[in-house]
């Protein structure tokens, strides 16, 4: 196994056995739980919604989405910057998303897309069929990746795709777009003054992020590459190979380890270094404008349960401890 698809689980003491459980899930498989935020709240957009069903996030400019373990979504932000951006369609049946500036889309299971908020220059304008698998949402455009490798994008700026359809992932920054192509290497377009479509050569990436003018990507040893506009330390990025995933926001970056704690570098104003503590996160956002987002994951249900029925035979076996030493 990679270290790409690196496992987090925790650790349960059962009474019953005197064994140690370990409920794990690897990376890629089904993990639910409760959202966290931090940086700039001008918005609201690190009010993130109380809960511990939560599978996916996305962060756009000044608002946040979520995607629930039933296929429903909730919004949040844009207190300021509302053009509708955060108001959700309702149902369920949903199986990605992702946040632009002012707008947002979403994947439906049946491979379909939909999209809401700031229309005014196409972003919201989504391609018919239901042959999707993946989607990005840049600042004023969207790309979505087809069953066939190809590739779809609209909007405005970086929405010319490269052929072929070899492709494996997207991301979309501020008017340029990023992919990864299924022998490893990437692909960049759309605007290129700081070097953002640049991508470094190579055939051992997995994994790639758009933020503001900045790209990141992590390589099959686990490790991290960073281009572009670097006014404040984003693409610097640190050592090590102990990396799953990524994310980049404005003039920051995020990324999550192997052992689920959290990684920040680049600006470090508005409470953009509050990383929160912890290994138990799996999933990942980094915000437009200084905030960033995260899923901390919750014990899965069967292991709460042996828990509930060690506790009683743990408190039955320190109470016989007590009196044996009276």
């Amino acid at each position: 196994m990679s270290k790409y698809r690196s496992i987090h689980g925790f650790v349960l003491m059962s009474a019953l056995t005197g064994c140690l459980i370990f409920s794990s899930t690897v990376s890629g498989a089904p993990r639910r739980g409760e959202l966290v935020g931090w940086g700039d709240n001008s918005n609201g957009q690190t009010n993130v919604p109380a809960g511990n069903d939560f599978v996916a996030i996305a962060a756009g400019a000044y608002h946040g989405l979520a995607l629930k373990s039933d296929g429903s979504l909730a919004g949040w932000g844009a207190l300021i910057f509302d053009d509708g951006q955060a108001n959700v369609p309702a149902g369920t049946g949903f199986a990605a998303i992702a946040a632009g500036t002012s707008h947002s889309l979403a994947l439906k299971s049946d491979g379909s897309l939909v999209a809401w908020g700031y229309s005014a220059e196409g972003a919201t304008n989504v391609p018919a069929g239901r042959d999707f698998v993946a989607i990005a949402a840049g600042s004023r455009h969207n790309l979505a990746l087809k069953s066939d490798g190809s590739l779809a994008g609209w909007g405005i700026i970086g929405t010319t795709v490269p052929p072929g359809n070899d492709f494996v992932a997207i991301a979309a920054g501020f008017g340029f777009s990023l992919a990864l192509r299924s022998d490893g290497s990437l692909a960049g377009w759309g605007d290129n003054d700081y070097g953002q479509t640049s991508v470094p050569a190579g055939n051992d990436f997995v994994a790639v992020s758009g933020g503001l003018f900045h790209g990141l990507a992590l390589r099959s040893d686990g490790s991290l590459a960073g281009w572009g506009f670097n006014c404040c330390g984003e693409t610097n990025v640190p050592p090590g190979d102990d990396f799953v995933a990524l994310a980049a926001g404005n003039r920051h970056s995020l990324a999550l380890k192997s052992d689920g704690s959290l990684a920040m570098w680049g600006y470090n104003g508005n409470g953009l270094t509050n990383v929160p503590p912890g290994n138990d996160f799996f999933a990942i956002a980094a915000g437009g404008y200084y905030y960033d987002l995260a899923i901390r994951q919750v014990p899965e249900p069967a292991s709460l349960a042996l828990l509930a029925l060690a506790l009683p035979l743990l408190v039955w076996r320190h109470s016989r401890g007590s009196g044996s030493g009276q």
